[in-house]
């Protein structure tokens, strides 16, 4: 009488289950006895049952077979299975090519090696950093950059063999790519080192690429950086990236925007801010200046009474507003936050003067309401 155990019993089924529940078990117990990632005590013997009982009960005709007479009917030599275990060249199957049947390569137990695919593939794109004064990246400029790419070699047209010579059979792998080791119960198949999976060897490597099949060459490309972007805006280049493999297309090319902070203008989206000191005489009495814009000085009237704080908007001498697609519409606006400032080191006159003044104003200390989160807003915004 066979010592194994029933095969449903290892599968933790029913006898009755369907094909779609054996399948289901089998993977649940597969993933929790694996040798790769199972720490359990004797986890490599249990792997080997539950694809032994998985082997036997996914085929209707095996199955059939163990219902009418158990384990026997599974493993006399008529069935050619060995004895019920595993032979590799008949009879039963590795149980990694069960395993992977089920998962479809899921999970990366193990890493299969192969020879290496030679179908077309897109090159890498690129990231180019351009950085910007903060009025070329406000009014747009054209710019010239220097990309150094991976292009494919014009010599040997990326095969990387000398013009004329041919590869041959790598003889470590027979062209397969692949290298298979058996280590007791497991297989272990790795990409054969000599050819790095590529199935064959290059005698003779093309001179201008030194046998990699791609040269560095240095791309010199006009960029026209439209009005309006920002810190870390991405300018795509298509096709400006590196060279395919096999003749697949090359990559993207983009382009990362970098602004330098201006001296006196700060952004915020499509406005520009300013802060301007004006002297007491100013700010009491009004007057007109003239005040820096992107287009150049502007003249802007500073209302009689303006206190520090106080803003004053500049309609359409803002930042162009940049759509997705690169144009530009209108602009937004500027504004400029007054600060008025104190005077220092008076001289005689000025003080006497400001005594005089100071005895006809009232000198009565008046605390202020804290502004409401709407006033600052108000305030900010300028309106």
């Amino acid at each position: 009488m066979s010592d194994k155990r029933d095969y449903y019993e290892v599968l933790g089924i029913a006898k009755g289950a369907s094909q779609d529940e054996i399948k289901k078990a089998y993977r649940r117990q597969a993933r929790k006895f694996h040798p790769d990632v199972s720490s359990e005590a004797g986890a490599e013997a249990k792997f080997k049952e539950v694809n032994e009982a998985y082997e036997i009960l996914a085929d209707e005709q095996k199955r059939s077979m163990y219902d009418r007479f158990g384990h026997a009917g599974v493993s006399s030599s008529s069935g050619g299975f060995g004895g019920g275990g595993f032979d590799f060249g008949g009879g039963f199957r590795d149980p990694f090519e069960i395993f992977e049947e089920v998962f479809g390569g899921f999970g990366g137990f193990g890493q299969r090696g192969g020879r290496q695919s030679r179908r077309p593939r897109r090159g890498a794109d690129l990231r180019y950093e351009l950085t910007l004064e903060f009025e070329e990246a406000v009014c747009g400029i054209e710019k010239e950059i220097e990309v150094p790419r991976q292009e494919t070699c014009p010599t040997c047209s990326g095969n990387r063999a000398e013009p004329g010579t041919t590869p041959i059979r790598c003889p470590e792998c027979n062209g397969t790519g692949e290298v298979r080791r058996q280590s007791g119960f497991f297989i272990n198949i790795s990409t054969c080192h000599r050819c790095q999976g590529q199935g064959e060897i290059i005698t003779s490597p093309c001179k201008a690429c030194q046998g990699q099949g791609n040269i560095v060459n240095t791309r010199r490309l006009s960029v026209k950086i439209p009005g309006g972007v920002d810190h870390s805006t991405q300018i795509r280049l298509s096709g400006e990236g590196e060279s395919g493999v096999y003749g697949g297309p090359p990559g993207n090319l983009y382009v990362v925007i970098k602004v330098k902070p201006h001296t006196y203008f700060r952004r915020s989206d499509d406005t520009i801010h300013l802060e301007l000191a004006i002297n007491v005489t100013q700010a009491a009495l009004g007057d007109e200046v003239e005040v820096p814009t992107l287009d150049g000085n502007e003249l802007m009237t500073i209302p009689a009474g303006t206190q520090t704080g106080n803003t004053i908007r500049l309609r359409g001498k803002g930042v162009p507003r940049l759509r997705r697609d690169g144009t530009t519409s209108s602009r937004g606006d500027q504004v400029v936050t007054i600060q008025v400032r104190t005077p220092t080191n008076l001289t005689k006159d000025q003080r006497e003067m400001l005594l005089e003044l100071g005895k006809t104003l009232d000198r009565e200390v008046i605390p202020q309401r804290e502004k409401s989160f709407f006033d600052r807003i108000r305030d900010a915004f300028g309106v």
